[in-house]
C-alpha cells in the first residue's frame, strides 16, 4: 500500500513537483539561510587571502502530521483485483494532495505546515489583467538579481484560462502561451512550465526556484489497516500517515505575481 499511496502522492502533488524533496530521519532538517553572500576578491601570489564571512542564518524544517483515513469492506479488501485497491489508493492520495497542496500555498494554523503565504516574498503587480508576458519576465529578472532561477510558475487553474486565451497581437490566434511539441498540455510561459493547481488563489501566479523551496518528509510514513474498530460492520480502516514541513531558505528568491484585485 505505501506503493499505491506515498509515491503517487510526491508524483501528483504540486508542491513537491515544484519543490526540492528531502526525506528526513530525524526530528526536523535544517536549512542555511544566506543573508549576505561572502566577497571574494583578487589576490597576488603568495599574499594571504583576505578572510570574508558570509551572513549566514539557519532555519528549521519541523514537518507536520499529515493523516487520512477511509473504511472499505473486507470484501473490496480481499478483492483480487488491483484496479479495485487501485480506486481506494487513489482516492486517499487526493485528499492527502489537496491538503498538502493548501497549506504549501496557505498560512494555515497551526497544527498545519506554514507555507508560502507566510513568508515575505518579492512581489510583481500585473496590473488589472493578464494582458501580457512582462510580469512573468519582471519575475524572472527579480529572482536572478537574488542570483536565483525561476524553475515553475503555478497559477490557479482560473488564472491558466485566461493566460491562455491571452493572444500575441491583436488579431491573431496564436496563443500567448508556449506549447510543447512532445507534450501536449504542457504550457509555458517565457520557457518557464506553468503549472496549475487550485490552492492558489485566483489572481496570483507564484514563480518558483526549485532551489529555493524545500519540502521535508520524515521517513515514517505509513499505511496500516484495521479491522477491530469496524468489526460489526465487517470493513476496515485504511490510514495513511506523513510528516511534511516547507522550507523557504530566501524567501525574496521567490516572487509572487498579483493583478490588481478588483481589476
Amino acid at each position: 500500500m505505501n506503493a499505491l499511496l506515498i509515491q503517487p502522492l510526491q508524483n501528483l502533488a504540486i508542491a513537491t513537483r515544484v519543490s526540492t524533496v528531502v526525506n528526513v530521519g530525524t526530528h526536523g532538517l535544517r536549512l542555511p539561510s544566506v543573508l549576505e553572500d561572502p566577497s571574494a576578491g583578487w589576490v597576488a601570489e603568495g599574499a594571504e587571502i583576505p578572510v570574508s564571512e558570509s551572513d549566514l542564518g539557519e532555519i528549521e524544517v519541523v514537518p507536520s502530521k499529515l493523516a487520512g483515513l477511509v473504511v472499505i469492506s473486507n470484501e473490496l479488501a480481499a478483492d483480487s483485483s488491483p484496479a479495485a485497491l487501485q480506486v481506494v489508493g487513489d482516492g486517499l492520495v487526493r485528499d492527502i494532495q489537496t491538503k498538502l497542496d493548501t497549506a504549501y500555498f496557505g498560512n494555515l494554523a497551526a497544527p498545519a505546515a506554514k507555507g508560502l503565504a507566510s513568508i515575505t516574498t518579492t512581489t510583481v503587480n500585473a496590473g488589472a489583467a493578464w494582458t501580457n508576458t512582462d510580469p512573468f519576465a519582471e519575475a524572472i529578472a527579480a529572482a536572478e538579481t537574488k542570483g536565483v532561477v525561476i524553475t515553475n510558475f503555478v497559477a490557479n487553474p482560473a488564472d491558466a484560462l485566461l493566460l491562455a486565451k491571452v493572444k500575441k497581437q491583436t488579431g491573431s490566434n496564436e496563443p500567448l502561451l508556449g506549447l510543447d511539441a512532445t507534450a501536449p498540455t504542457a504550457r509555458t510561459i517565457l520557457g518557464v512550465p506553468l503549472l496549475v493547481s487550485p490552492a492558489v488563489p485566483a489572481g496570483t501566479v507564484w514563480a518558483i526556484p526549485q532551489s529555493r523551496s524545500f519540502v521535508a518528509i520524515r521517513n515514517d510514513t505509513s499505511v496500516t489497516t484495521d479491522a477491530s474498530a469496524f468489526y460489526t460492520s465487517d470493513r476496515t480502516a485504511i490510514r495513511a500517515t506523513m510528516r511534511v514541513g516547507f522550507g523557504f531558505p530566501q524567501p525574496l528568491g521567490i516572487v509572487r505575481i498579483n493583478i490588481t484585485a478588483g481589476g
